[in-house]
């Protein structure tokens, strides 16, 4: 269905910005603040005034305000900022290179460079394609199937998907996460290939080729949100 949408911020300390849309499906107005990076949405049916979605704002404010207190900081990847690759925390540091190199501490980036957080970005994306194809790969064969494609995107609500066709998807950031978890999840989209569901068979299939993938799992529960705190639009 066709979505309208638009941003208003609610003046106070903090100012809250507050992404309104307006939808033929909606039927009563709702309120979400993103346990990822809180952000708010307020979803409202299509041809409500918006002084009735201001006047629900007012009344919701201290909750409003609370949950966005509870969501982690966001983090701008900017020189001097930590952020994990593999798992391992490394310090964003210009140096005398043409490109973002990785060492055991360091991640390095060109001196004087303009959109340092698009460079870290696209320095993930890269390694998160090299890393997740060849794994992903390994737990297909090991599982007697075959992946046809495999493509990359920053999802909130999921860190992969498969497809009837072989195609997997996987959330880049997954290049932060530590090896093993990165293991997991292209375990348990190859996994789909056999199962395109999470019955008792499919958890069987994963455990197959990931006899402990329970560890990595609840490893993603507890810190997945973090590796969306990061943001990389920063200069």
């Amino acid at each position: 269905m066709p979505q309208h949408s638009e941003t208003i911020v609610l003046p106070g300390e903090p100012a809250l910005t507050v992404q309104i849309r307006s939808s033929s499906r909606a039927r009563q107005m709702s309120l979400r603040v993103s346990g990822l990076d809180g952000k708010i949405t307020l979803n409202i049916p299509r041809g409500l005034a918006q002084r009735h979605a201001m006047t629900f704002l007012s009344e919701k404010e201290s909750w409003l305000r609370a949950a966005v207190a509870r969501a982690p900081g966001l983090v701008a990847v900017a020189p001097g900022t930590s952020l994990p690759v593999d798992g391992v925390l490394r310090k964003i540091t210009p140096g005398p290179t043409p490109h973002v190199v990785l060492d055991n501490t360091r991640l390095i980036v060109p001196e004087n460079a303009a959109q340092t957080g698009a460079r870290v970005a696209a320095f993930l994306k890269t390694r998160a394609r090299d890393l997740l194809v060849a794994k992903a790969e390994h737990y297909a064969t090991a599982l007697g199937r075959r992946v046809t494609a495999v493509s990359l995107r920053d999802t909130r609500s999921r860190w992969g998907s498969c497809t009837a066709q072989g195609r997997l998807m996987f959330c880049w950031r997954l290049a932060m996460a530590p090896p093993v978890v990165q293991d997991y999840v292209a375990a348990h989209e190859a996994a789909h290939l056999v199962h395109m569901d999470h019955s008792r068979a499919y958890w069987a299939s994963v455990a197959q080729v990931m006899p402990d993938y329970a560890d990595h799992r609840a490893w993603l529960r507890t810190h997945g949100a973090a590796l969306h705190a990061y943001r990389f639009d920063s200069g």
